[in-house]
């Protein structure tokens, strides 16, 4: 008996999957903690399996702890340690601008204040020669100085590190050894590669919410053990499980470790239906997440902003707006009706949950519109409360001069814009086109945007899977085991032998290069090329051809870094098990799925296949 559990920002959901029986439940988040809402839902789960909490044998988390901390600015009390004058790395970043084009925006702050960076007197040049030695007494010195500011955590990140890890590692054990019971992250073991910038930021990261973490992930071991229910898995930015142990010491790896579940789910999807090409949307209540499942396999990057701060660590490749179903509209100084980022949330959520809040949603404007009936009852007890949805609509309305309707179908196409606009990030702006593609919808708010963003994207079929309401949880009990190492090699020219190679990739089945031309500033990598010159030159040259427009055979290729990834394949569901599968379908009409209602306009026509998966078309 497998469960997934998935937190999202008004929802926490939950999949029970029991031989040919796929149960879901959902229960209302509890940001102040979200382990209360995670065991919620899993109460209400096992409830309607009739089943015991002894009787799970495997048990798989996504959460939002560790994404919402580094959203918000909070974290652990951190000092820094850097080799002396390059302490304020973090701070100068790459001298980039925030926003090309807006003078006023800036990078977020540092999460290590100026006094709280400590210089370390030591330096190694990028051969690995010993340019200022480091011994026992200067690391104590320095683990003297981090200790009187008092942290709850300790990032370190000195020059080269990547490589060459002695003075990194002579200082953790010097700080571990004077402060017991703080976390330290020494930035080799968070990150591997070169590029200092990205790796103090990434460390610093790490290290500043691994505490939080910790402490989360304790409290839902304590409640998950008093249940009876087995020590949770946890989702990875990359798309795979860890243990609950690891990601605590190691919480950089987990900040998208909610989306993740759903790219997860995207390729099982794919994988079960046939359709290898997918653009995904998972629309909550809170954001919409974005990615893209190309022959079959979720795309995925080295690195991106999150929060604007840099993560440098292997992670899908997902692009976030906030649109959702508890996204609130609003009118901005020149009376135009916007919608987001900001959201109700769990609570007071949508005016029309009843939970007090009265302004305008997403929601509450489906409610206008007829998709989510009066009275239709939610998880934790509640019913739609039609009467204060069209009240909160109503009353912006007023303010732009639209009757409720009107206003209601105005804030589903500013809506539905966000999307779009995200969905072109991921392809238009990548040279893909998205006609090529099927649409796949899932989340509690996707199916009832589905169809509405595939006409504007040209996408003429759209795949709506039964338990599109909790496809996230779903994904992550079907999730693999993973493991990432990356590791900087930089071979260059003649360096690139098919030894150098296969010493680089070692024993994993699964590699990745990153490679670029000699004097270029950042690299392309490559998948599912063998340890072989002239094939990873031959991949090389045709990736950079289809990314830039060209290739130049008479460059020197130089592969910078290898990224080992070692899986553990997760267990095999069966989309078709569950609930009754969906009858064939025309529109308009609006359907009930598990968790999620499903829009169809006039023009839509679908049936489910055989895994119950509804494939709406477009008429010709």
């Amino acid at each position: 008996m497998l469960l997934g559990v998935d937190v999202g920002g008004t929802f926490t959901d939950a999949v029970l999957v029991d031989g040919d029986r796929v149960l879901t439940a959902k229960s209302p988040t509890t940001p102040q903690d979200q382990s209360l809402g995670v065991l919620a839902a899993v109460e209400a789960v096992l409830a309607l399996a009739a089943a015991a909490p002894g009787a799970v044998t495997g048990f798989a988390h996504g959460m939002t702890v560790a994404t919402n901390a580094l959203l918000e600015g909070r974290g652990a009390r951190t000092a820094l340690v850097a080799t002396e004058g390059f302490c304020d790395l973090v701070e100068l970043g790459r001298q980039d601008r925030a926003d090309l084009y807006r003078l006023d925006a800036a990078h977020p702050a540092p999460l290590v204040p100026p006094q709280r960076r400590v210089p370390a007197p030591e330096r190694h040049a990028a051969d690995g020669t010993v340019l200022r030695p480091l011994d026992e007494a200067a690391a104590e010195r320095v683990a003297q100085a981090v200790a009187a500011l008092d942290p709850e955590a300790v990032a370190v990140c000195l020059l080269h590190a990547d490589r060459h890890t002695a003075h990194e590692q002579r200082l953790g054990a010097a700080l571990r050894r004077r402060l017991p019971g703080v976390h330290v992250s020494l930035s080799h073991e968070v990150v591997g590669t070169f590029r200092e910038a990205e790796r103090a930021a990434t460390t610093e990261v790490d290290a500043a919410l691994s505490p939080l973490l910790r402490d989360y992930l304790r409290r839902l071991l304590d409640r998950a053990g008093a249940a009876g229910l087995p020590e949770p898995s946890i989702m990875q930015s990359s798309g795979g499980l860890t243990t609950a142990a690891h990601a605590a010491g190691h919480a950089a790896l987990t900040v998208l470790s909610g989306p993740a579940g759903g790219a997860a789910a995207a390729a099982l999807v794919a994988r079960a239906t046939g359709v290898p090409d997918l653009l995904c949307f998972d629309m909550g209540g809170t954001s919409c997440d974005v990615c893209v499942v190309q022959d079959g396999r979720v795309r995925e990057t080295a690195g991106r902003e999150v929060g604007g701060r840099e993560i440098a660590l292997p992670m899908v490749d997902i692009h976030t707006v906030g649109a959702g179903g508890g996204s609130i509209a609003w009118c901005d100084a020149g009376g135009a009706l916007r919608v987001g980022p900001r959201s109700a949330g769990a609570r007071p959520g949508p005016a029309a949950y009843g939970h007090g809040g009265t302004e305008p949603t997403v929601t509450d404007a489906h409610v206008v519109l007829g998709h989510l009936p009066g009275g239709t009852p939610l998880p934790g007890g509640l019913t739609i409360d039609a009467e204060a949805a069209h009240a909160a609509v109503a009353a912006l309305g007023d303010r732009i001069g639209l009757d409720a309707r009107a206003t209601a179908a105005g804030m589903v196409r500013v809506a539905d814009a966000e999307m779009v606009r995200a969905l072109r990030v991921m392809t238009v702006e990548r040279g893909v086109d998205p006609r090529d593609f099927a649409l796949l919808a899932f989340g509690g708010a996707g199916p009832l945007h589905a169809v509405g963003i595939a006409e504007q994207l040209g996408i003429r079929r759209v795949v709506v899977p039964r338990a599109g309401g909790v496809l996230s949880a779903l994904g992550l009990a079907a999730a693999d085991r993973r493991t990432d190492e990356v590791r900087t090699v930089l071979l260059r020219g003649p360096e690139v032998t098919a030894a150098a190679l296969r010493d680089a990739a070692g024993d994993a089945r699964e590699v990745a290069w990153d490679a670029r031309y000699a004097g270029q500033s950042f690299e392309l990598t490559l998948t599912d090329v063998p340890p072989d010159p002239a094939a990873l030159r031959h991949a090389f040259d045709t990736e950079h051809h289809a990314r830039y427009g060209y290739a130049d055979a008479e460059a020197v290729l130089e592969v910078v870094a290898v990224r080992r990834t070692r899986r553990a394949p997760g267990p095999a569901i069966d989309l078709a098990a569950g609930d009754p599968d969906p009858t064939a379908v025309r529109g308009p009409a609006v359907v009930g799925l598990p968790g999620a209602t499903l829009v169809v306009p006039a023009g839509w026509s679908g049936a489910p296949d055989a895994t119950g998966t509804l494939l709406l078309e477009r008429a010709a």
